[in-house]
């Protein structure tokens, strides 16, 4: 009983504040999604040599798998921890001052661009039904919570700024600013869950399956 009672005041929690902030959540949205277009027409409009190195690329990658390379887990899974890291900490840090507005939907943006260059590239080269079982295999899982987090750190950020408009007194801006450090920590640890899928799992089912590709 007690589980189903923390899982229902955490549904209503997440409820709740996308309610109350639907509108930052609409606009951010639409800044990924223009980060997502923009990734698909770079590869679909690329020179043919462009388009060959991608694929040259992946299939490079996928033949050493084929082969007896091997992953190392190890150093793949703290170079994404950094990187993930450093993706949040930018957020929060632009998030906390009144300029960095436009660099985190420029973030948002680029976030968006990085993963519709990489389904596009990878539907490119493989084609349409291995291409949508390779994103499955290897960028669903940790995209699940990457996405949504990424979405969440950039709407906490916004409703700073707008919460620092409406009230610029000092003590109001010290309060906002915890309030923007405590939700980006537990969307940090979100993103950490969601790099040990990324190295772990995802890897793990790409090697499994690596014999269709």
């Amino acid at each position: 009983m007690r589980k189903q009672e923390k899982k229902s005041q955490v549904y209503r929690i997440v409820k709740e504040h996308i309610y109350h902030n639907l509108k930052q959540y609409m606009i951010v949205s639409i800044f990924f999604l223009v980060g997502i277009v923009l990734g698909i027409l770079f590869v679909n409009h690329a020179t043919s040599e462009t388009q060959e190195q991608i694929g040259n690329t992946i299939t490079t990658f996928l033949d050493a798998l084929k082969g007896d390379y091997q992953i190392d887990t190890g150093n793949l899974f703290r170079s994404v921890v950094a990187n993930r890291v450093l993706f949040a900490f930018l957020l929060w840090f632009m998030g906390c001052t009144l300029i960095g507005i436009p660099v985190v939907y420029g973030m948002v943006i680029a976030k968006g661009f990085s993963l519709g260059y990489t389904i596009s590239s990878i539907l490119y080269t493989l084609g349409t039904t291995k291409g949508i079982f390779f994103c499955l295999l290897t960028l669903l899982l940790q995209n699940i919570l990457y996405i949504p987090c990424t979405l969440a750190l950039a709407v906490s950020g916004v409703k700073l700024y707008g919460a620092i408009m409406r009230d610029k007194r000092r003590e109001n801006i010290k309060i906002e600013i915890v309030r923007h450090t405590i939700f980006s920590l537990f969307l940090l640890c979100i993103f950490l869950i969601a790099a040990v899928l990324e190295v772990y799992v995802s890897n793990s089912l790409l090697s499994f399956c690596i014999g269709y590709f």
